[in-house]
């Protein structure tokens, strides 16, 4: 399938439903109120412009960051049960930014974000040197799974000892991942790493095709596989971070997100790229409007929401490549 037929459809449907996550809300607008919302300044634009729009605008590019990063690591580790949280890096944002709410820095503006962003870089960083030196995938899946390990640990070790009740709920709230209260601001501080991540995973494209014919066919192909290998890890990292830092811990998308799209990309993994990053940005978007909608006396978090439809999705997808493994 053409790129166009693929992309165009994906990109239909994330338009389709950032409209309808702007038009719907706990606040309910009629005409009057939609026309109203074009006058600056007016209740209706605060709530379309600097409450929904931005909130969306977040989701869709913490959605888009974790599916390219999940089709970057299945392509890189040759493995479709890889995601942006195989790595570590998901648990090493998380650790940053449980220490700076123990250590009061929720206070200021940013500053949890950054302390999961530099949690997550260093993590990266640690993970890119791992790459340059080891070629097995299944090296740096094994560094990945203790670095997670280790980091979680180091996590419940805060909820464990922590003096103040409500640090340890502003801790559990952020980790489950929300886009809510979001502004234009976060998603210009989240930009420019989310840019240079995706930057890094599109120059790292053209070695992920070599990988899938073997280390050594991509080894005896020319291309500098240990300069391409630490760029796709390098690019994971900072997507997955910057992620991180601007909603949470969000789970299912960069795993399900490349299988959706795989069977119309083909076997190319630099085709999926740019289809699972839309795929990602689409499910994010209608998990957050789900988690505005559903009827509960508390706002469902993103993360909950994601598990609660991202689980059985990924069940029905498991169960249809089985199905066509048997076949």
């Amino acid at each position: 399938m053409s790129a166009l037929r693929l992309n165009g459809p994906l990109l239909a449907g994330l338009v389709l439903l950032a409209v309808l996550g702007l038009a719907l809300g706990e606040t309910a607008l009629d005409a009057g109120g939609y026309l109203r919302a074009l006058q600056p300044g007016t209740p209706e634009a605060q709530i379309l412009w600097d409450i929904r729009a931005p909130r969306i605008a977040a989701a869709a590019a913490v959605g888009a960051a974790l599916g390219l990063a999940g089709a970057v690591m299945q392509g890189l580790l040759r493995n479709p049960l890889a995601d942006p949280g195989v790595l570590g890096v998901s648990a090493g944002a998380g650790l940053g930014a449980a220490l700076a709410i123990s250590a009061g820095l929720a206070a200021l503006p940013g500053g949890v974000e950054a302390a999961a962003l530099a949690a997550a870089l260093a993590t990266g960083a640690l993970l890119t040197g791992l790459a340059a030196r080891f070629r097995e995938p299944e090296t740096l899946i094994l560094f990945g799974v203790a670095l997670s390990a280790f980091a979680g640990a180091l996590t419940s070790l805060i909820f464990n000892l922590s003096p103040s009740p409500i640090a340890t709920s502003e801790i559990l709230a952020w980790l489950l991942g929300s886009v809510a209260n979001r502004d234009w601001g976060d998603l210009a501080r989240a930009a420019p790493p989310m840019l240079a991540g995706a930057g890094l995973c599109l120059y790292a494209a053209r070695g992920l095709l070599m990988l899938t014919l073997g280390e050594e066919a991509a080894a005896l192909s020319g291309l500098p596989m240990a300069r391409l290998r630490a760029a796709a890890v390098a690019g994971a990292a900072l997507l997955t971070g910057a992620a991180v830092a601007m909603a949470g811990i969000i789970g299912f998308v960069g795993l399900a997100a490349p299988h959706l799209v795989r069977a119309a990309a083909g076997a190319d993994p630099a085709r999926t790229l740019t289809p699972s990053a839309l795929a990602g940005a689409a499910l994010l978007v209608g998990a957050d409007l789900a988690g505005r909608l559903i009827p509960t006396d508390q706002e469902l978090k993103l993360g909950v929401v994601t598990a609660l439809f991202g689980a059985p999705l990924f069940a029905l997808i498991a169960w249809r490549a089985a199905r066509s493994w048997r076949g």
